[in-house]
């Protein structure tokens, strides 16, 4: 067998290497050689080019030794070898202690700044808002929250998560943007752990919000994320306010033990199935809620105005010029657009909508109304509607239950999935359980394929509902892959519908929910359109509420199918069509039909009303010439 010769250059770094694999000793002795082998012949070409050079090949020496000595910091002394050597022990000692003690002062900077880093630092903020948990809601949640903050100093929003504090960091700076006065601190750390909430000093923060998640173990883990919360306030004075959103009724009276009383839990599934169908009986309606729940604009809040005691409500909805009044808060029970002749009691909060809480005041607008402009005819009668579900998802069986609270007589409901026997017996159930006046219809069709949706008469329905279905319980993806988005299919659906609208030249009534906010931007429709981003919208619930618990049970009956909410109703219901008249009049005109005006929506040019043609809480003074297309945005019943 004839071995093949390894070339010198591979042998001496293979010797090198292994020389270098036996530790610290052997770098340190390369170390050493390398400096001397610099070191002295630099030391001398220094001794040999002094002017003052010794004669002597000794003296020579010597002077190459102290040059040598300085720079290794190896004392340098010459003489006898006895006090060469001591001089040479000393020097190595000393180097010895300053290496030791810089390096544990770097191990111990280093430590510090690696905690630092991993967010496992006490916050000693006081008053601030705690986030616990991450899902794309979070972003909407801290967003509004320092929108909130924007008047105030010395805010804070702490984020706990089990994630990299630096990730978290770079998320939130990158999609909520410039923080205003708000502090923003991330720690890193599961929020089911008692022993780590402390980091977050939840015993003196204001507020405490728990992020939902949509997986299917979501809702256990929120309310095993309370018990932890309960566990690290066990012993505090005083407890925040604690804020919480489950998928699943069915923990929501778990959710509501483990976070005590006063705390807030939501229904995430059973409010987007409500804005879906609201916003399907009522086309931009998705845009006047999101008017509503950011704090950008105008907002709800809760006043106590005593100059109104004795009162009734129907004055109220004239006493103020830059806000709207919308209802009273009689100790915990809210009261939305109560009869007009209802006489407000010392102890009632007014609920109004304003811009900011310092732009409430009192200002007696009853002689702006013209009572020659308000319409005097009967309203618009409601009719049968017929709505197409395209899809199907577990917020599916609560929307047809919303559908079947306030049908009418020949109302109908058609369902297209594809999802299999497991989707049938949902709707078979859904079937069983809307009985009354609506019509239930399951039809077998994939959604995303052309074939499907010619087939429907898509124009004879009211409102068409497009879903996507629920993210799937798999594992992780594998390298290279990428999750099965929820979305995908939707977008592909949207796409369809509107090659059948460019195709007929008619726009089709079109609802749609998304899961994640990113994919609004991909959705081939409108700017205007009705699109509900589930996790969007409780986010901007949570930190409506976060700010004021009261406004729960305002939300809880805005939003309900029962109750009393935000309608759009014909302008031509309110003031005469080609009328110029100040909205006093718009507000005074429903207060006769015993409804509270909150502002209007125009087709065709917006310019007076850049959000999508929305107008919330217009000045009473605002003049404007209305038309038949327009429409008025009010709090009432159906």
């Amino acid at each position: 067998m004839i071995r093949r010769r390894t070339p010198f250059g591979d042998r001496a770094r293979y010797w090198f290497d292994s020389t270098l694999a036996r530790g610290a000793a052997a770098l340190v002795l390369w170390m050493a050689l390398l400096c001397l082998a610099i070191v002295l012949p630099a030391s001398a070409v220094l001794a040999w080019t002094d002017p003052d050079v010794p004669a002597s090949l000794a003296d020579r020496l010597a002077q190459v030794w102290r040059h040598t000595g300085r720079t290794l910091r190896l004392g340098g002394a010459t003489g006898p070898p006895l006090r060469v050597a001591m001089s040479v022990l000393l020097a190595l000692v000393t180097l010895l202690y300053v290496s030791a003690l810089v390096g544990l002062i770097t191990a111990a900077l280093t430590e510090r700044l690696t905690a630092l880093r991993r967010g496992r630092s006490t916050v000693l903020e006081a008053g601030h808002a705690v986030v616990l948990g991450w899902s794309e809601q979070v972003f909407t949640v801290v967003s509004e929250l320092v929108a909130a903050n924007a008047n105030q100093r010395r805010a804070a929003v702490v984020v706990l998560a089990d994630r990299d504090k630096t990730v978290m960091e770079e998320a939130l700076h990158t999609k909520v943007g410039p923080l205003g006065r708000t502090r923003l601190i991330c720690r890193s750390g599961p929020t089911t752990d008692p022993a780590v909430l402390p980091l977050t000093n939840p015993a003196e923060a204001g507020v405490v919000l728990v992020m939902p998640r949509d997986e299917p173990a979501a809702d256990a883990e929120v309310v095993k994320t309370l018990l932890a919360l309960r566990a690290a306030l066990s012993e505090a004075a005083t407890r925040p306010a604690v804020v919480a959103a489950v998928r699943d009724d069915s923990y929501r009276l778990a959710a509501q033990l483990a976070a005590g009383p006063g705390s807030v839990i939501l229904e995430s599934d059973t409010v987007t199935a409500r804005l879906i169908v609201q916003a399907a009986r009522h086309p931009g309606l998705s845009l006047v809620h999101q008017e509503l729940l950011d704090f950008a604009g105008d907002e709800f809040y809760l006043v106590a105005e005593p100059a109104l005691a004795g009162h009734t409500f129907g004055d109220a909805l004239l006493s103020y010029a830059t806000s709207s009044a919308v209802g009273m808060m009689r100790g915990d029970t809210p009261l939305l657009n109560p009869a007009p002749d209802t006489v407000i009691a010392p102890d009632d909060l007014l609920i109004v909508i304003s811009r900011d809480d310092d732009t409430v005041w009192l200002d007696d607008c009853a002689e702006l109304a013209e009572e020659a402009a308000m319409a005097s005819g009967p309203p618009t009668p409601a009719r049968a509607e017929r709505v197409l579900l395209l899809g199907w998802n577990r917020r599916a069986p609560l929307m047809v239950d919303q559908l079947r609270r306030r049908s009418r007589p020949g109302s109908a409901v058609d369902v297209v999935t594809d999802h299999g026997e497991a989707t049938v017996g949902e709707v078979d159930e859904a079937v069983a359980d809307s009985a009354g006046e609506l019509s239930l219809t399951l039809h077998h069709g994939d959604v995303t394929r052309p074939e499907t949706l010619r087939r429907l008469d898509l124009y004879s329905y009211d409102s068409v509902i497009v879903l996507g279905r629920d993210p799937a319980p798999v594992p992780a993806p594998a390298l290279g892959q990428s999750p099965d988005d929820p979305d995908n299919r939707t977008l592909v659906t949207l796409l369809l519908l509107r090659r059948l609208e460019e195709t007929s030249g008619r726009e089709l009534p079109v609802v749609t929910e998304l899961i994640d906010d990113r994919n609004r931007a991909l959705a081939p429709i409108g700017p205007g359109a009705d699109v509900i981003i589930s996790g969007k919208f409780i986010g901007l619930l949570m930190a409506q509420i976060s700010q004021n618990r009261h406004l729960a049970a305002v939300f809880e009956e805005l939003f309900s199918a029962d109750g009393t909410g935000v309608r759009l109703r014909p302008a031509t219901d309110y003031v005469l069509p080609g009328s110029e008249t100040p909205f006093a009049t718009v507000v005074a005109a429903a207060r006769r039909r015993r409804e509270c005006a909150i502002g209007y929506r125009i087709h065709g040019d917006t310019s007076t009303a850049p959000r999508y043609g929305v107008r919330i809480n217009p000045p009473k003074d605002e003049r404007r010439r209305w038309s038949a297309e327009d429409e008025v945005i009010v709090i009432g019943g159906d």
